[in-house]
């Protein structure tokens, strides 16, 4: 009762956007339903900048409905096909985040912005956005302001990788037949998962593809989403070690923060099909589950869209929305030339 009356007005806001958006999808599948909930969500927020009691329904949408939305897309997968996905998105993977980091690292020493900020908007670029955010903040001692600020720039870029990057994908000739290369493409080098599953749910919808591509994204996704771990680790030692030679105490590196719990609950998910199946359970009974999540996924975007002043972030950005820029675009870049060289584009 307590959850509903915190959370309750929020979440119908959120809902009752998603349901329009998913019968748009349904109308033009070429947009999808995730970019429509993002919009109106955004032009909502434009309007209507103090959400009140909303607000906290709001922030609960964006992440705990998006992650269970991720945990159901792991029924109706097979544990193999995840392993493999893995294993050929990994050099991709380790490309990307190095070129996000060096690009983080070499505009904060050209263009003087605050070390935290600069450190929070690589990590957040090249990993996994808000969650990787959230993780390296206290690692660093990052305050308030720049936590809230490197959120909003890569919030802002994922807002428009999820409406432009299908058209990008359709623009440079990525196969539509199969959706491989694009769910590479969105699983390395969009930064947050909420987007990575939009632009990959559009692109399903585009060329009428199922969870094809989906599921290929979400798997690289979480795959890149697990550098939390060995990047929020390095960071922790550097800070200690600097802290050593100044006489402070540095704040401990916490495993139990850098795993998202949300990943192991997918793949736990991804066995449990990987069993059924294999004790001769028909793949179509998980169906219904993963359309769900598709519904799911548009209501995140909703709660997104909802918290994405994009206007306050413009006003007030200026530096970090240049290095969140260039990170992004190296970033695609590298994705893209590393698809090539290995033939998979």
């Amino acid at each position: 009762m307590n959850f509903m009356k915190k959370n309750g007005i929020g979440i119908l806001l959120c809902l009752v956007i998603a349901i329009p958006a998913w019968f748009l999808g349904k109308l033009f599948p070429v947009i999808g339903g995730a970019v429509p909930a993002i919009i109106a969500g955004m032009i909502i927020t434009m309007i209507w900048n103090d959400k009140g009691k909303a607000e906290a329904g709001i922030k609960w949408t964006s992440k705990v409905i998006l992650q269970s939305a991720v945990v159901l897309l792991g029924f109706g997968m097979n544990l193999g096909v995840i392993f493999q996905t893995g294993k050929q998105s990994l050099p991709i993977i380790v490309c990307t985040i190095t070129t996000s980091l060096i690009i983080a690292w070499i505009l904060q020493k050209i263009l003087k912005v605050p070390a935290n900020t600069s450190i929070l908007v690589g990590v957040g670029s090249s990993i996994c956005g808000g969650s990787a955010i959230a993780a390296t903040a206290p690692v660093i001692d990052a305050d308030d302001d720049e936590i809230a600020q490197s959120i909003a720039v890569i919030f802002f870029f994922n807002v428009l990788a999820a409406i432009f990057f299908p058209i990008l994908g359709k623009a440079i000739g990525f196969d539509t037949v199969h959706g491989d290369a694009f769910g590479i493409f969105a699983g390395t080098a969009i930064n947050d998962t909420s987007s990575v599953t939009a632009a990959a749910s559009t692109w399903d919808s585009m060329w009428n593809l199922g969870s094809e591509t989906l599921n290929k994204a979400v798997t690289v996704k979480l795959t890149r989403t697990l550098a939390i771990i060995p990047i929020t680790l390095g960071l922790s030692l550097i800070r200690a070690r600097q802290s050593a030679k100044e006489g402070r105490q540095a704040a401990k590196f916490s495993f139990k923060r850098a795993f998202p719990m949300f990943i192991l609950y997918f793949v736990l998910a991804a066995i449990i099909t990987t069993v059924c199946v294999h004790m001769g359970v028909n793949a179509e009974v998980f169906h219904p589950l993963k359309e769900l999540s598709k519904f799911m996924i548009i209501m995140a975007m909703a709660a997104i869209g909802l918290n994405s002043n994009v206007i306050q972030l413009i006003k007030t950005g200026g530096k970090p929305i240049i290095v969140g820029a260039s990170c992004w675009c190296g970033i695609t870049a590298v994705s893209l030339i590393m698809q090539h060289i290995m033939k998979i584009w």
